[in-house]
């Protein structure tokens, strides 16, 4: 009796409060356009047109695409809030020109986590489950496991958090293995309702944080680069928010191979289609941000980028090979990293873990059999 008397208790308190929170939702004065779009986890009207674009040819880190494009949208999304664990300046979560979130100022939206992951990934998803803010946090993709029971909840809550995971492969350099997430791709993107998107480029930054924006259902994570990376010709916001598209097709005809790679593997796809294709080989290279979206499509627009009847394939991803056994088929290849890194430049590391425009060209090589090769 005295249980059953506690939760009749609790239930009228929760009934009062909502009542209460109602009216003062009620009698707000100011604008009323802002008081929705935060309640809803939206942006204001127009806030698309807001996101910044690259020009081809630029060079520009990801997690650096992804600052300016928080603080593009902090005027026109007005619940967006952002900050790092300890890690704001270096992965882009600095909310410029607004205040920090404290007790003297408490609709602050700049937000100082300190060094606790976890209690980041706890803070991000009550900000969500009471409403009215849209949080975004930061840390280095390797800090993720300190966070994991965090952004796990949040997923099977279907919470409306934005991570930003960056310095996102080997790529970092030389921090070491340490510092150097190889399996991280992989276990985050095992989370039931995870969206993991690791975009190519700037360009493909900003498409991404629209398609996150646009679809508020589920926790998000953006892998990004510690190193600039190239702005690429043929980039699509459409193709993001779908998962995966044809960034560069076959010059003539049906492909006889297709390449697909994610985030900063993407440009070595790239390059490798234009030695192939020099070779007389016609090659299709897909770029895949977000297996999750992909996924979500439905058959014909998998089999317009990926045709079953085209079985060469290579996928490419600085990052252990489990999520693409199921793309490349038995007649593919992966250049992907089974093992931890190691200490050095960007640029070495990569030549000396095999991914290169080279290394990715005998790859295809190798699927096409004695014939081709």
């Amino acid at each position: 009796r005295e249980v059953i008397e506690l939760y009749r208790n609790a239930a009228a308190r929760g009934a009062e409060a909502r009542t209460a929170w109602h009216r003062r939702v009620d009698a707000w004065s100011g604008n009323r356009d802002e008081l929705d779009a935060c309640l809803a986890g939206q942006g204001l009207a127009g806030w698309e047109e807001k996101l910044p674009r690259w020009d081809v040819g630029d060079k520009v880190a990801t997690r650096n695409a992804s600052g300016a494009c928080v603080n593009a949208l902090l005027d026109v999304v007005p619940g967006l809030m952002a900050g790092g664990a300890d890690l704001t300046g270096n992965t882009g979560t600095e909310a410029k020109e607004v205040e920090v979130q404290s007790a003297e100022h408490p609709a602050g939206r700049q937000l100082h986590f300190g060094i606790r992951e976890h209690a980041m990934g706890g803070i991000m998803s009550g900000i969500a489950m009471h409403g009215g803010g849209l949080p975004v946090g930061g840390t280095f993709l390797i800090f993720s496991d300190y966070m994991r029971p965090a952004v796990r909840l949040a997923a099977l809550m279907k919470l409306p958090v934005i991570y930003v995971w960056t310095h996102d492969s080997i790529g970092l350099g030389e921090d070491g293995p340490t510092h150097q997430p190889v399996e991280h791709m992989a276990a985050l993107r095992a989370i039931p309702g995870m969206k993991m998107v690791r975009p190519a480029d700037a360009n493909e930054t900003a498409a991404a944080v629209r398609a996150i924006l646009l679809d508020t259902s589920s926790p998000a994570g953006l892998a990004l680069t510690r190193q600039n990376v190239p702005l690429l010709e043929g980039t699509d916001a459409g193709g993001v928010a779908r998962g995966g598209y044809v960034l560069a097709d076959a010059d003539e005809g049906k492909p006889e191979i297709i390449i697909i790679a994610t985030g900063s593997e993407v440009q070595m796809a790239v390059e490798a289609r234009k030695v192939l294709q020099a070779d007389g080989v016609p090659t299709r290279v897909v770029s895949m941000p977000c297996v999750e979206w992909f996924d979500a499509q439905d058959e014909a627009y998998q089999r317009s980028v990926l045709p079953p009847d085209v079985r060469h394939r290579v996928a490419v991803e600085a990052a252990v090979p489990l999520t693409w056994y199921r793309f490349v088929g038995d007649q593919g290849r992966i250049v992907g990293i089974d093992h931890f890194g190691a200490s050095a430049d960007y640029q070495t590391l990569f030549r000396k873990f095999g991914f290169t425009t080279e290394a990715v060209v005998e790859a295809a090589r190798a699927t096409l059999g004695p014939i081709r090769s």
